[in-house]
């Protein structure tokens, strides 16, 4: 409670990425301030959802006026701790792997994929991306408690022993791309990413609701 903003729901949490990135432009070519609508557009998310977004940490907006662009960013930049980077490893070289490593999050001022790890002699000593791989064996000696966060792009047989060894590391979160389902203590967060099935759902809502753009945007 002594908390200057009240916890703002998971929905709301997973789409203040996509408003900042949004706002950071903004601010870049001087705009000072913006209104639901125009937001709407560019994120492609409701009026009425943003405004019920912001509302949870007091932006209210003025009508004929919008939203202060500076306060928001100011926002965003305490609440997705912009000004701290979190390290992040990598398990799995393979090809999924290599294109996050290529990646690194370029985008995200505050993401950054520190090491990675592989079991195959060829990509063992290489650094793809800049990023160093070393071989699975050394994780216990590599993997330090600055780094929070892991990437499983590893075969689904091999997920769950390496998550126990992660768990044992001190590892608090876990972005799985993996079909395995992962058993983890109640204190680890896990995040499935399974691209077939966002595939298969896309397709069939697709289908279904030709022409509910607005209403797809809600079912990730």
């Amino acid at each position: 409670m002594g908390n200057e903003q009240p916890k703002i729901p998971q929905a709301t949490a997973k789409r203040l990425p996509l408003y900042y990135r949004f706002l950071k432009n903004l601010h870049a070519s001087g705009k000072q301030r913006v209104s639901s609508a125009e937001l709407s557009e560019a994120v492609k998310v409701d009026p009425a959802t943003i405004r019920r977004d912001f509302s949870y940490f007091g932006a209210l907006g003025k009508k004929g006026y919008g939203y202060n662009v500076n306060y928001l960013l100011s926002f965003f930049r305490r609440t997705l701790e912009e000004d701290e980077v979190t390290e992040v490893a990598l398990f799995g070289v393979g090809n999924l792997g290599t294109a996050f490593l290529n990646y690194n999050f370029s985008k995200n001022n505050n993401t950054k994929i520190v090491m990675a790890f592989d079991v195959d002699e060829r990509k063992v000593g290489t650094t793809v991306g800049g990023v160093p791989v070393y071989h699975l064996d050394e994780l216990e000696e590599r993997l330090h408690e600055n780094i929070p966060v892991a990437i499983l792009t590893v075969p689904a047989a091999a997920a769950q022993a390496l998550t126990d060894r992660l768990v044992a590391q001190g590892i608090k979160g876990i972005l799985n791309f993996t079909p395995a389902r992962l058993n983890v203590p109640n204190h680890i967060r896990v995040h499935h990413i399974d691209l077939a099935i966002e595939l298969q759902s896309l397709v069939y809502f697709l289908k279904n609701y030709p022409t509910s753009s607005e209403k797809g945007e809600n079912h990730t």
